[in-house]
């Protein structure tokens, strides 16, 4: 089986090479902006594409051409600032994969989406992939991956043939992506040093619950759609929900609640003084979207989480505080 990855050098590309490694008779083939050192896991074939540009879809379709699947990762989260840049990298180049991956022939085309698709809900209950995927509309990343969802709903009405997936995983994270998630969320003037301190309280509002999943289970996923070609949409979480309680006691602080205005006014303010990468829009998203059940992934896939979302938080945090990367990736690097 062949299969090729856009994306392949970030977070969940780096995770889902190593688990195809493992996976008899499957060879991968990468796609990025800026191709990686020749070092494990990323000793493969690759092509640079800059999936903004117009044109991509010349180059993927070519390597599109007798692959048994494409599982479309790329994604910009940076420069924050400037949303029609990430405009052309998410939602056109995401349409460049897809009229490519349809051109080339390709049979399976799996696409990572978001829990930041889905439309807001209560934080009281759990939903299912047959939620709204209409997004939040004052969060550019929740637009861009609703936008996504729609220009896939337009492939399969119009390609009945072509198997298409769509994973929605809750926030992924490993310590091997600390360094990227500090640069594109946290920014410099927040020291590494403060992961490795005991922080005396967390001011947080108490609607901030967030669910998470490790990348290498995110991984595991996939590769299991891949061999099973399973279609249709599917939510990734692992437990135990992360409350503003549960994510102080990790961090050995103590939670004080405050109002959410606080929190997007001091984001919105700080992100426009360009003091931090993280716009407001970030903070209401975590705020409204909703809480996944991950019961279809069990059910059809026979997929289980090997990381509880504890462990996985704390994993980071550890990694946070040791400036952990991952070299040969031009994106996860420290």
């Amino acid at each position: 089986m062949r299969i090729v990855v856009t994306g392949a050098t970030g977070n969940l590309g780096t995770a889902l090479l190593r688990r195809l490694a493992d996976e008899p008779g499957t060879t991968a083939h990468g796609i990025s902006r800026r191709p990686p050192r020749d070092e494990p896991p990323y000793d493969i074939a690759w092509t640079p594409v800059d999936l903004s540009r117009d044109g991509a879809e010349e180059p993927l379709t070519e390597v599109f051409r007798d692959a048994d699947a494409v599982v479309h990762l790329a994604w910009r989260i940076q420069p924050g600032h400037d949303e029609r840049a990430l405009y052309r990298a998410n939602v056109a180049g995401s349409d460049r994969v897809f009229t490519a991956a349809v051109k080339a022939g390709v049979p399976h085309l799996v696409h990572m989406s978001s829990v930041g698709a889905y439309s807001p809900a209560a934080k009281d209950r759990t939903v299912d992939e047959t939620w709204p995927t209409d997004g939040l509309p004052n969060s550019y990343y929740s637009r861009h991956k609703a936008a996504v969802e729609h220009l896939l709903d337009r492939v399969e009405r119009d390609h009945p043939g072509l198997t298409v997936t769509r994973v929605r995983p809750g926030l992924v994270l490993q310590p091997e992506a600390a360094a990227e998630i500090k640069r594109y969320f946290l920014g410099p003037l927040v020291p590494h040093a403060l992961f490795k301190a005991r922080l005396p309280i967390l001011p947080l509002p108490r609607a901030m619950v967030l669910q998470f999943v490790h990348a290498d289970d995110v991984a595991d996923a996939v590769a299991r759609i891949l061999t099973t070609k399973a279609e249709g949409a599917f939510n990734l979480v692992s437990d135990p929900v992360v409350t503003p309680q549960v994510l102080a006691e990790v961090m050995g602080a103590r939670h004080v609640p405050i109002p959410p205005a606080v929190l997007r006014t001091a984001a919105r303010v700080t992100w426009r003084l360009r003091l931090q990468p993280t716009s407001h829009g970030w903070v209401d998203l975590a705020l409204t979207a909703p809480l996944l059940d991950a019961t279809k992934a069990f059910s059809r896939l026979g997929w289980a989480p090997r990381h509880n979302s504890r462990d996985t938080l704390r994993q980071l945090l550890d990694g946070l505080g040791r400036k952990e990367g991952l070299q040969p990736s031009p994106p996860l690097a420290p």
